[in-house]
């Protein structure tokens, strides 16, 4: 039932029958009441002529036998009668039926027909008397009691009845004719309810469904133009609707992929922002942001923001002004500019866009740190070679072997200003990026010993025992650059020999651990301090001056295998104990065979 009523035929059909339901249901009653006045009436003034006939027959052949047989003939099949005559109360039948004798009793006895005896009035009633026709039932008669003249000094009253069942006929033939009616009309109703779907509701289903598949994104639906009215104007307009939409959904499209392109190919990140400060989208550089704060606050849910960009959001969305600050934030540094977003004349949210500065913040301490480092380990031998300079020029030496130990003097330290430039050169060219790698497959084992043993003759002659072991398999490869890895060791080695005291012990061992070759060099010397290990493979690393001074180190070479064993995916480090020892460990990727 819902779902007929839901759709337009249903509703017109239900209208249209609740219409005419209402309509046949006025008529009949007013059918039903004016049948009834009208039969009323009939009968009355039937009744009355039929009265008047009895009497001027009884009037003009005066003998009453002989007018009971003309009266028999008058009287209509629907209609009988009773005469009465006065005094003598006999009565006489016309068109007698069951139950006659108790049906003139009941008329006889009647109170309101008894003034007719002697008033000589008319007197109509609907009466309840015993049925003509059937046994023991009551039917309703309308009975007219009339004066009569059977002779000259005798009077009689003549009841004339008929009963209303010919009423009920009538109504019920009415109510049938209302009934039939009442189908035709379903009948046909229906019939126009359907053709009205067949014209107007078919093609309005037909758009229904072409809004669906719209709604659905299906823009190259088309819906049939079946009449030129204004339904098929209707469908003439929704499809020049899907056209639009189609092509205005095609153009934000290609505007969102476009945008979605700019933002995905920028190196800063982009937020952007609701006016109730939740992130609305963000590209690539942003969401990797946000997962590092997240990671780096042991948060999995909860606002990714730092509280710094918090402020500057809730400044922006408050007061609709664009600010822009250098923030340092979670361990590095950032350029941060917040811009209002506007719809109409209201702000609707705002835009952030993150410059990442820790690298040039990196590069400019580098830098700075550069400068000042090379200032100061340039002064000492600049100083040096100045005043042996100025000695030599002023004849200071008084003697042949004093001036050769000053130039001597001058010539170690001018050796020592040209390493430290080398080195710093290498260092800079390596933390640039470009430093390039001759890598080749070799066999560790081979090579690494052979760097080893290159040291044995300066070990023994500082008494210092240089042992060289490996635990790893003898086919076991590497891809390196030979040279760059042959610095390192050569780096790391001559540290140890130079740190160890004599009788003391180098030791260099190849262990494997995983995909990786754990490459150690270990020494008995006088070891580092725990809190200094985290700054020796930085520049100039001085964390006991007792270990450069006078032993040739520019303080770079740590430095130089740092970056050396990065660019060849490895990893360095160092363990070290006071006056125990110290170990330089580091990682080199195997071949896979």
């Amino acid at each position: 039932m819902n779902r007929l009523w839901n759709s337009v035929v249903g509703k017109l059909w239900i209208t249209i029958l609740l219409l005419v339901s209402f309509v046949l249901f006025i008529v009949t009653v007013l059918l039903l009441e004016f049948f009834g006045n009208y039969h009323s009436e009939s009968v009355e003034e039937t009744l009355n002529k039929e009265a008047a006939t009895i009497a001027r027959i009884f009037n003009d052949h005066g003998e009453f036998e002989n007018s009971l047989l003309i009266m028999e003939d008058i009287l209509g099949a629907e209609t009988n009668a009773v005469i009465a005559e006065v005094p003598e109360e006999s009565s006489y039948f016309i068109h007698e039926g069951l139950n006659g004798d108790q049906l003139r009793k009941t008329i006889l006895q009647e109170p309101s027909f008894q003034k007719v005896f002697e008033t000589d009035e008319t007197v109509m009633k609907e009466m309840l008397l015993p049925s003509l026709t059937e046994e023991n039932m009551m039917e309703s008669y309308i009975v007219l009691a009339s004066p009569l003249q059977t002779g000259e000094e005798e009077h009689g009253v003549v009841f004339i009845y008929q009963s209303l069942e010919v009423m009920d006929r009538t109504a019920e033939r009415t109510t049938n004719i209302v009934f039939l009616s009442a189908f035709i009309a379903f009948i046909l109703t229906t019939v126009f309810a359907f053709f009205l779907s067949t014209r107007i509701t078919s093609p309005l289903r037909n758009m229904r469904e072409g809004a669906f598949e719209l709604a659905k994104g299906n823009f190259d639906t088309k819906v049939k133009a079946t009449s030129s009215d204004e339904i098929g104007q209707l469908a003439t307009a929704f499809n020049q609707m899907g056209r639009q939409l189609k092509h205005h959904v095609e153009v934000i499209n290609q505007e969102k992929e476009q945008l979605s392109s700019i933002l995905t190919s920028m190196a800063d990140a982009v937020i952007t922002f609701n006016q109730d400060r939740t992130i609305l989208l963000s590209n690539p550089p942003a969401e990797k942001l946000l997962q590092q704060w997240l990671m780096k606050r042991g948060m999995e849910k909860g606002d990714p923001l730092p509280s710094e960009m918090e402020h500057m959001l809730e400044h922006v969305l408050d007061f609709e002004e664009e600010i822009e600050e250098e923030l340092e934030m979670e361990g590095a540094y950032y350029a941060i500019t917040f811009s209002p977003l506007y719809s109409g004349d209201s702000i609707r949210g705002a835009v952030a866009v993150l410059h990442n500065m820790t690298e040039q913040h990196r590069l400019e301490k580098l830098r700075e740190d550069f400068i000042a480092n090379v200032s100061h380990e340039l002064r000492t031998p600049i100083a040096m070679l100045q005043g042996y300079s100025e000695a030599l020029l002023d004849d200071v030496g008084t003697s042949e072997e004093e001036r050769r130990e000053m130039t001597k003097i001058i010539y170690e330290e001018s050796q020592r200003m040209g390493r430290l430039v080398t080195d710093l050169l290498n260092l800079a060219r390596m933390e640039s990026g470009h430093m390039r790698l001759y890598r080749q497959v070799v066999q560790l084992n081979s090579v690494i010993e052979r760097m080893t043993l290159k040291f044995q003759p300066i070990a023994k002659e500082q008494g210092i025992e240089l042992d060289f072991e490996s635990v790893i398999d003898d086919w076991a490869a590497a891809e390196l650059d030979e040279d760059r890895i042959e610095q390192v060791m050569t780096n790391l080695i001559d540290n140890a020999i130079r740190h160890t005291p004599q009788g003391g012990n180098v030791k260099v061992l190849i262990e494997q651990q995983q995909g990786y070759a754990k490459i150690s060099v270990n020494d008995t010397g006088v070891g580092i301090p725990e809190e200094d290990l985290q700054y020796v493979f930085e520049r100039f690393y001085k964390a006991d001056k007792a270990r450069t001074l006078g032993k040739g180190g520019t303080g770079l070479g740590l430095a130089i295998a740092s970056n050396i064993i990065n660019a060849h995916g490895g990893k360095i480090s160092a363990e070290s104990e006071v006056g125990k020892g110290t170990s330089f460990i580091f990682l080199l990727p195997l071949k896979k065979m």
